[in-house]
């Protein structure tokens, strides 16, 4: 994005990236992913983009786009599916998304603990556990909860949700895209609540970074932004079960 800062409107990048995390048949702590980001896009222009560049790689193996993985077959067929995450979690939890006592319920019900999280954190829980692996897709979730999405435009018409999406398939997240917030002001207030969450004990949270707020006063055009799991795209262009293979 400094780039994007510095006058080069289109920027990607395919490289190794390392997370501390579990390991599983979709997680590794290594793997590839290719970010994206292109000037006086949004997170529109990004779920078509991400289409193309999905139906292209299956098409250039030589595959059909109605794809089998495993024993499920997933039509790529496009234009995606795309969904609201408040409907979503409508239908499969059976709860008002607004119903924030309804959903702690239900998270204590499953497990979590949810004292002194934020309601849309234990939402997120719930979403997680009791949506994801319904959807087959290839689906864009859309519209997260803004709380949630610290480098995210709000939408215009209403700032409680993100421009956000999250393709799924098969149950699993492939991409993650959204319109980038380019206010150096908002930036930072987001920055400094991710700053007292992690001095209140959650490690995931991010800190205050100087030198990219620093380039966001020069000037960030509006951009959309992307990233792709290529190991999680391999396992479906392969039709293999498992990251590792």
């Amino acid at each position: 994005k400094r780039l994007m800062v510095g006058g080069i409107e289109r920027v990607y990048d395919m490289g190794r990236v390392f997370r501390n995390e579990g390991i599983d048949a979709t997680h590794n702590p290594e793997f590839t992913m290719i970010e994206i980001y292109q000037a006086y896009g949004d997170y529109r222009s990004m779920m078509d983009l991400t289409e193309r560049l999905i139906v292209d790689a299956i098409t250039a193996t030589g595959q059909s786009t109605k794809l089998q993985w495993g024993e499920t077959t997933i039509d790529f067929t496009p234009p995606f599916q795309r969904a609201t995450y408040d409907e979503l979690f409508a239908k499969h939890t059976g709860l008002d998304p607004r119903d924030t006592d309804g959903i702690r319920r239900l998270a204590e019900k499953i497990g979590f603990d949810t004292a002194g999280k934020h309601p849309d954190v234990i939402k997120s829980e719930v979403f997680e556990e009791k949506v994801e692996d319904s959807l087959v897709g290839p689906i864009f979730v859309t519209d997260y909860p803004a709380s949630i999405c610290p480098l995210t435009k709000r939408k215009r018409d209403n700032p409680e949700v993100a421009e956000r999406f999250e393709l799924f398939v098969g149950g699993r997240e492939l991409a993650n895209g959204y319109s980038e917030l380019n206010d150096p002001v908002e930036q930072r207030l987001r920055f400094e609540d991710e700053q007292k969450a992690k001095d209140a004990g959650n490690v995931e949270a991010g800190t205050v970074d100087e030198d990219y707020l620093r380039a966001l006063e020069y000037g960030l055009p509006p951009t959309g932004g992307l990233g792709i799991g290529m190991d999680r795209l391999a396992m479906l262009l392969a039709d293999t079960q498992t990251i590792r293979d």
